[in-house]
């Protein structure tokens, strides 16, 4: 196992990106939330400069830039970071419905999705996201359907980020590297770690997983 220090952490997490070229896969494409202009526009908000905003998440002002113009899709631990650098919720990066007490998703308007792609092993491999807390005022969870793609390789990138993590796998076999541990998750197994544990899920075999993540973002 790789040794972690506190910049190979921070390039672990925002390793979970993809290049938004070529074609979508399956309909994506049409439920695109554009993540990276929703923070760009909450960094305008906040009166600060890319470089101001970049320091403040501790990324570059180089990648912010990339983000913000949608070259590169933010993995959703980037987004906990964001967030709680401002103490503010991953879906607020997403948005889409006011907020109230209480929150229905319907299955028909799951739109808020996000490709990512995992730059490991020479290969790019998409994860879909979508969130299903949003509208709920005031959440301490966040809560969201992943669909993660088959990959060549095992993983060497890992996310570490404030919070916890549960994941109930609904199809599909997924493989969860949590710090020197692996653990082999079947459907209808559950897992509940720190997320600051370096960690990694993904699919275990050539085959699309499709698991349920809420997210305690620590705040």
């Amino acid at each position: 196992m790789p040794e972690f220090t506190r910049d190979e952490t921070l390039d672990d997490i925002l390793s979970e990106m993809e290049k938004e070229s070529g074609e979508p896969a399956d309909n994506a494409a049409e439920t695109d939330v554009p993540v990276g202009e929703h923070v760009k526009a909450f960094r305008e908000k906040t009166g600060l400069t890319l470089q101001q905003f970049a320091e403040k998440v501790g990324v570059s002002s180089a990648l912010l830039t990339q983000m913000e113009n949608r070259m590169v899709s933010p993995s959703i631990g980037m987004l906990v970071q964001i967030a709680n650098a401002f103490g503010t919720t991953v879906s607020s990066f997403i948005g889409g419905k006011p907020e109230r007490d209480y929150s229905v998703v319907r299955k028909e308007d799951h739109s808020t999705v996000s490709r990512v792609g995992l730059m490991d092993g020479g290969g790019k491999t998409p994860y879909i996201y979508e969130s299903l807390g949003a509208g709920k005022a005031g959440r301490k969870m966040e809560p969201f359907l992943l669909r993660l793609q088959a990959m060549s390789e095992p993983p060497t990138a890992r996310s570490v980020h404030a919070g916890e993590e549960f994941l109930y796998v609904i199809s599909g076999e997924v493989e969860a590297f949590l710090g020197n541990q692996t653990e082999l998750l079947k459907a209808g197994d559950c897992i509940y770690y720190n997320s600051t544990t370096p960690h990694h899920v993904h699919s275990a075999r050539e085959e699309e997983a499709i698991i349920l993540v809420v997210l305690y973002a620590g705040k």
